[in-house]
């Protein structure tokens, strides 16, 4: 621990929405509010302080193709920790990044495993693809291979029908929700549209991803369980293109991606006037890029979200969502220093003056 410099972090340290301090220590790479004694290497950075922000919709090892080698990865990684994106729910990835947990210069990682999809009813090169009587063995699996989440793909586009149609049927995903939770993880979903939406809240879901299928009906259930939501806004923005590309021979499903794009705002207005627990994703390693968590946290402002409810849904509500610390006494001194005040402009997000990761400032 002795090769950590001893840091001060001085002028306005966001312990929580409201908890704003003057000052931080950063002592054998913890947190400390007691000034240390005798400190021999000592470094000041000020600014507004943040607990590391949070990408809880995210693929590390994953791009447009599938998997990728370790020093993409780590490129991705760093990418991300360089906006200020210090913790990572990693949304499903088939490759295996466990060695990024050996690296103190990189995010930390919460993973969900491999996605789960119906055979040939999601990308390419992503997921296991399987048939529903498979679904409990493969949650198990995931389960155990992750930490602490399980992601589903809850719909896709049905080339029989053309349009987008729930994955899994009611008793399948309750099975297996119930696995999931038997050992301890929690399950998510990818879902763009309407159909899969009560019966995945119904059968004991923890959460879903983008939820531009959100309806009247729906709001209530979600909010009434405490389903969480992660719009990835940013990636939201994309559909009309897509709906572009599939016009000539999935009319239907293009119609369709463009009419929840276009209430895109309203539904996570919607949502977060309901209570339902919203958070910031990004859906970047697919088709986005990485480090785009300063633009999801504007768009969730820009949707009608106040600004200190955007900033907690990717500071201290994700932190305490996902179990992990904030800048707490004792804790792993992950931060995010800025300019002025992110709870007066989000904005401020695009530019962090410091990042300081496991103690050190790495950016």
């Amino acid at each position: 621990m002795s090769d950590h410099p001893v840091l001060h972090v001085k002028g306005r340290v966001l312990v929580g929405p409201d908890d704003v301090r003057d000052e931080l220590w950063v002592v054998g790479g913890r947190i400390s509010y007691e000034r240390p004694g005798g400190a021999r290497d000592l470094r000041t950075v000020e600014g507004w302080a943040l607990p590391g922000l949070v990408d809880a919709h995210c693929h590390v090892g994953l791009d447009a193709h599938g998997p990728v080698p370790a020093d993409v990865s780590e490129k991705q990684a760093l990418t991300d920790r360089d906006a200020g994106t210090l913790l990572i729910r990693d949304a499903g990835s088939p490759s295996d990044t466990r060695w990024i947990d050996d690296r103190d210069d990189l995010p930390k990682i919460v993973r969900a495993g491999r996605h789960i999809a119906r055979t040939r009813r999601y990308i390419r090169n992503y997921a296991h693809e399987i048939e529903p009587e498979d679904l409990v063995a493969y949650v198990a699996q995931e389960a155990r291979r992750g930490d602490g989440w399980v992601k589903l793909v809850g719909d896709w586009l049905d080339r029989g029908t053309g349009d987008l149609s729930a994955c899994w049927p009611r008793e399948a995903v309750e099975a297996a929700i119930a696995e999931a939770h038997r050992l301890g993880a929690r399950v998510t979903a990818h879902c763009f549209a309407e159909d899969s939406l009560r019966d995945l809240v119904e059968a004991g879901i923890d959460c879903i991803e983008h939820a531009t299928g959100l309806t009247e009906d729906t709001v209530p259930l979600f909010a009434e369980r405490g389903v969480a939501i992660v719009p990835t806004l940013v990636n939201i923005a994309t559909f009309p293109h897509l709906a572009a590309g599939g016009e000539a021979k999935f009319p239907q499903w293009s119609a369709h991606m463009r009419r929840l794009h276009e209430r895109r705002y309203d539904t996570v207005r919607a949502a977060y006037d309901a209570g339902i627990p919203v958070y910031v994703g990004t859906d970047a390693g697919g088709s986005l890029a990485h480090g785009l968590v300063a633009a999801e946290v504007a768009e969730l402002v820009t949707a009608g979200i106040p600004p200190v409810e955007a900033l907690s849904a990717t500071a201290w509500g994700a932190r305490s969502w996902l179990g992990r610390p904030g800048l707490d006494e004792g804790a792993p001194a992950d931060l995010v220093v800025y300019e002025g005040d992110p709870r007066a402009d989000v904005r401020v997000l695009a530019a962090p003056r410091r990042v300081v990761l496991n103690g050190r400032i790495v950016g």
